[in-house]
């Protein structure tokens, strides 16, 4: 591999970085909403599932109250 000096390291960074496709402001907000909402729905997923086997634990061990 052939070592380059750091100023042709730049340059071929900026190079590559030219060709990349950056999303829109608007794609990156519709992103961010999304996982957004993927957490929240997530959170509410395992807050029933915790619920539900503290409750059965419970149940199992005879200690409902």
């Amino acid at each position: 591999m052939a070592k380059t000096n750091p100023f042709e390291f730049l340059q071929q960074v900026r190079e590559e970085a030219a060709k990349v496709t950056w999303p829109t402001r608007r794609e990156t907000m519709i992103s961010t909403a999304m996982v957004f909402v993927m957490v929240a729905v997530a959170a509410v997923f395992f807050l029933l599932v915790d619920f539900g086997l503290h409750r059965g634990v419970q149940w199992i061990l005879g200690i409902a109250g």
